[in-house]
């Protein structure tokens, strides 16, 4: 269901997996009765045109059903858990312009892409709180 990397890739405006994590959500907030049941209907082939007429945008990541936001909301803070440091810190050093420039060229750019995957993360904390 997530594809080869193992991950969903979102971005600013709307989540770039949309049809792994709609599905991923779908089977992961379904009862054990209801997934049983949708597996013998053989739903995962009924459900394609529904899918593709469905976008993940941040709207629509807000308006989800409360199970739905809960493991969402509680992904991201496992996510975020992982990274050494938080949002504010990566934002304190990429404000100081002394500290900034005692980075390497490398170091500056795995700054910026990390300070970037945060904010986005953040952000899908906040549309699913």
């Amino acid at each position: 269901m997530v594809g080869e990397e193992g991950a969903f890739v979102l971005g600013w405006d709307e989540v770039l997996t949309e049809e792994e994590l709609s599905m991923t959500l779908k089977v992961l907030c379904m009862s054990e009765e209801e997934f049983k049941e949708y597996k013998e209907q053989d739903g995962w082939e009924d459900d394609s045109e529904e899918e593709e007429n469905s976008t993940l945008s941040n709207e629509a990541l807000s308006r989800l059903k409360s199970p739905c936001k809960k493991l969402l909301y509680d992904s991201v803070l496992l996510t975020l858990e992982s990274y050494r440091s938080d949002l504010k810190a990566e934002q304190d050093l990429l404000n100081n312009k002394e500290a900034y420039e005692k980075l390497s060229r490398r170091e500056q750019q795995a700054l910026h892409v990390r300070y970037g995957q945060k904010r986005i993360l953040h952000q899908l904390l906040e549309l699913v709180r």
